[in-house]
């Protein structure tokens, strides 16, 4: 193994009927004025807002809500959503949701914590976070793993750019975690929801590192797990073994479990931003729109890694090793396409065909106007990103 830091202080609760332990885990972590934050829909159709609202007064705690977060989280609601959970004084924020939601609800509570600054300069980096609020969960959606993580996004529509935030501030206290919950979710959610989790390890997994067998073995069973029970899952949402493993797998892929002493590279979370961030494609559906050329591009850097990847994850085999790694990346992009995933842009009806201009403006938009390069598999510049959406652009 190689040096690492590790640091997932988010209580679990995992479970059926788990969301009726809400208010006394809110008192647990010090919250009397709770500020709820949700998407809408199903979770007000469902009685489960009702429930989480009625649990929370029943412990003495006050309560206001906010809904309306949509996929993609914007800035503008949650400067919105900012300036009313001050004014309520509150001082404990609850995501009741999918990713969306949880990422809203994570700047909200570094809003509360530090009302004489926009939230913005936290995302954009010009001001760094020092302090926050405690914020907790009920997931209801098992895809971006933002209910254990350390990160959070939000996109500025105003100038299209979608940002992420990386910080120890971004756990959440508690999570609670009912399979059940996501009974609601039709079969498009489900889709991006367990690209998402395999992207998340995938974004770790693909390193040059060597050696770290540990990590490795937990990435690949997540893998297979997820690759398994997704295939239920996308049949049959009610399917509670499959939903439980798919919710916890969510959870591991995103809290560093799975990348433990290696580089990370989330080359392709980067690349599928610029898509969210112009077309507000939904994420999981950016991601899968761009790793197959992704793969395609990167993977003579280590064509070994993709093997091993082939074998553990596949269960494919053979002597000729530039084969085997292809085969493996077209077995994920097929499996990608089984979910009803768009496996690239023609597929992504908020996309369609780029010309070759346009090609060219996301990539620099991804690229930061060719300041900067993304990933560590193989890094990327400006014309690595160009030519990979040009392969994306089927």
């Amino acid at each position: 193994m190689h040096s690492f830091t590790q640091h997932t202080p988010t209580e679990i609760v995992f479970g059926k009927n788990t969301e009726s332990k809400v208010g006394e885990l809110v008192k647990k972590y010090g919250g009397t004025r709770v500020f709820v934050v949700y998407g809408g829909g199903s979770v007000e159709r469902s009685g489960l807002l009702e429930r989480v609202v009625q649990n929370l007064k029943k412990e003495g705690l006050q309560v206001e809500t906010k809904g309306g977060v949509k996929p993609n989280p914007r800035l503008d609601f949650a400067r919105e959503a900012v300036k009313e959970a001050i004014e309520f004084n509150a001082d404990f924020t609850l995501a009741v949701g999918g990713g969306s939601v949880i990422d809203t609800a994570k700047a909200v509570s570094h809003g509360i914590a530090n009302p004489n600054i926009d939230i913005w300069e936290f995302w954009s980096k010009t001001t760094p976070l020092t302090k926050t609020s405690p914020v907790g969960v009920i997931l209801t959606l098992a895809a971006a793993g933002s209910e254990t993580s350390d990160s959070a996004v939000l996109t500025n529509t105003e100038i299209q750019i979608k940002r992420g935030l990386g910080t120890d501030f971004n756990r959440p206290e508690f999570a609670i975690m009912n399979p059940e919950l996501t009974y609601t979710l039709p079969k498009y959610q489900v889709g991006c929801g367990i690209v998402d989790i395999m992207m998340h390890t995938l974004d770790r997994y693909f390193t040059l590192t060597e050696g770290n067998l540990l990590t490795d073995e937990i990435a690949e069973g997540l893998l297979r797990t997820v690759i398994k029970c997704g295939k239920t899952a996308i049949k049959d949402s009610h399917d509670y073994d499959a939903m439980s493993e798919i919710m916890w797998a969510g959870s591991l892929s995103h809290n560093g479990l799975t990348g433990l002493g290696a580089e990370k590279d989330f080359a392709p979370h980067q690349l599928g931003h610029e898509l969210s961030a112009k077309f507000d494609i939904a994420h999981g559906a950016s991601l899968s729109a761009v790793w197959g050329a992704w793969a395609t591009y990167c993977y003579p850097v280590k064509v070994k890694r993709f093997v091993q990847f082939a074998d553990k994850v596949w269960g494919i085999t053979g002597d000729d090793e530039e084969a085997v790694a292809k085969e493996a990346i077209a077995k994920t992009v097929a499996y990608f396409k089984s979910l009803d995933m768009p496996t690239c842009f023609s597929e992504a009806g908020e996309v369609g065909l780029k010309n070759d201009d346009e090609l060219k403006q996301m990539a620099d938009g991804c690229s930061y106007g060719g300041t900067r390069s993304i990933g560590s598999f193989k890094p990327c510049d400006k014309e690595d990103i160009y030519q990979i959406y040009k392969l994306a652009n089927k």
